[in-house]
């Protein structure tokens, strides 16, 4: 009987075995697109939302400028009025100060506290301030540079005609990754920015 008893429970546990086998197998073949599906959606999702976040920043950036060149080159604003007239988060106000407005791009940033956020903004025009001014600017740009930050530099003075668009093309050129390839990584930001400075002075001497 105990034989019999224990054939009838191996036989009985083959069964659901065999059955929860049957019954998973369906699920996981029909389940697997709509999970596919599910994630391609999610990250088309947020593909758009960084494209909006992007383009939202261009306009608060074209809007700032617009009223930096509308009066002497000296705005305040309020960072939640602001935000409001965007409909957005302050947070992205920020955002667009610190990445659009920064000192290497020719802007100086004053933020105080409270009040809703008030922050004033004030373009630094190089155009009248000299040699020594100039000299300034290089010796700020540190020994470590990377591409994107010694492309704003570069652009900064032909923006503002103190080298020209062709002195400007040669400077790119000269610091860009493609011509530093040949140096190791670690060393590439510290030959960039000695090259930028040295040929800086060149042309402005």
């Amino acid at each position: 009987m105990k034989v019999k008893d224990s054939q009838s429970e191996l036989a009985g546990l083959m069964l659901n075995i065999v059955l929860w086998v049957m019954y998973c197998i369906p699920i996981k073949v029909k389940r697997g697109p709509c999970l596919i599906k599910g994630r391609v959606t999610g990250l088309k999702s947020t593909q758009k939302k960084v494209a909006d976040m992007a383009k939202l920043s261009d306009l608060i950036e074209a809007f700032i400028k617009q009223m930096i060149n509308d009066t002497d080159g000296t705005i305040e604003i309020q960072r939640n009025e602001l935000a409001n007239q965007f409909n957005c988060v302050p947070s992205q106000i920020n955002y667009v100060i610190d990445t659009r407005f920064t000192t290497e791009r020719g802007y100086y940033v004053e933020s105080r506290r409270g009040g809703g956020g008030h922050i004033k903004i004030r373009r630094v025009s190089i155009e009248h301030k000299g040699k020594n001014f100039l000299m300034h600017i290089i010796n700020s740009m540190g020994d470590n540079i990377s591409q994107q930050s010694a492309y704003v530099f570069i652009n900064n003075f032909v923006d503002y005609e103190v080298i020209s668009e062709r002195e400007g093309m040669m400077l790119k050129a000269a610091t860009s990754d493609k011509v530093l390839m040949a140096a190791p990584v670690e060393v590439r930001g510290y030959i960039r920015a000695s090259i930028l400075k040295n040929m800086l002075v060149s042309l402005l001497v």
